[in-house]
């Protein structure tokens, strides 16, 4: 039976533990023991570690044939240390894992001006945060390099399910750009990106990245309209750029200065993937039909 750790025990990972369980025998990286009967009950087993005490990682050596590496970066710095910590207790073990999976960001191609790009888009981070995921897929890369482990990268953009709609941000009333400003936005639902992990642990190539996202074209405001339409919320109101910088967070803002066109062939081509939701539209009439059923 195949060994599995998953690193980053969140809503993605839970969604790739109910598709894999149980035909491996899964691991979950855990910093929160009161978390650890959520996770026995879906079928993982708990370790408890925290990737910020290279310590506590030592049980990791030689524990698992794959690892799921889906764990964010820290809040600071230029470099991603908790991935450097799991490289170096993954290095301890008598054997190494056969196989790992990153999941990264689009964030690391920086702002495109709108351009339809793909994977052999030189990286270009914008912000810190991005640099750090950057530094991440270095990491890995030279370490998968280094040791003959097949190391796939998964770029991922906005992820979203049923509950991961901007529906609360509609009902305050939060702005978009006004046409002329605003940036072409990619998105991926979160089973599909789980679906995606798993593919990747079956046919991802050696140092090789896929764009994680789905067929959607469309600017940011476009999307906040078409969850407003389905929800019968107001649409967004429409704000300059300048006049949004002030009325806005620099984190919000963020998100609304790099515009790109991302493209999927690699990810159906070589990944073998079928999307479930293959647009956001997609995404939101299963949402409303979620809503619906919970209603009736």
């Amino acid at each position: 039976m195949q060994k599995i750790l998953i690193v980053g025990s969140g809503d993605v990972a839970r969604r790739i533990l109910s598709q894999l369980a149980p035909r491996v025998r899964a691991y979950a990286l855990l910093r929160n023991a009161d978390r650890s009967a959520e996770w026995r009950n879906a079928g993982a087993t708990p370790v408890l570690a925290d990737l910020d005490d290279r310590a506590s990682l030592a049980r990791l050596a030689g524990l698992a044939d794959c690892v799921l590496h889906l764990a964010p970066p820290p809040a600071t710095g230029k470099r991603d240390t908790r991935t450097r910590n799991l490289l170096v207790a993954l290095s301890k073990g008598k054997s190494l894992p056969r196989s790992l999976i990153y999941v990264s960001t689009t964030g690391v191609y920086g702002d495109c001006a709108g351009a339809v790009i793909d994977e052999t888009r030189r990286l270009k981070p914008e912000s810190d945060r991005a640099g750090r995921r950057v530094d991440a897929e270095r990491c890995l890369r030279g370490w998968g390099a280094r040791n003959g482990v097949r190391v796939s990268i998964l770029r991922a953009p906005g992820i979203y399910a049923a509950d991961r709609l901007p529906v609360e941000r509609l009902q305050k009333g939060a702005p978009a750009l006004v046409d002329s400003d605003d940036v072409f936005t990619n998105h991926i639902h979160a089973d599909d990106l789980a679906t995606a992990c798993i593919a990747a642990m079956r046919l991802g190539r050696a140092n090789r990245a896929y764009n994680a996202v789905d067929d959607t074209d469309l600017k940011m405001a476009a999307y906040f309209d078409r969850v407003a339409e389905a929800f019968a919320l107001p649409k967004a109101p429409r704000l300059a750029r300048s006049e949004a910088e002030k009325a806005l967070s620099p984190v919000q803002m963020s998100f609304m200065r790099e515009s790109r066109r991302i493209g999927n062939r690699r990810l159906k081509n070589e990944l073998k993937l079928r999307l479930a939701f293959p647009s956001v539209d997609d995404g939101i009439a299963d949402a409303l039909a979620r809503r619906k059923t919970c209603s009736s």
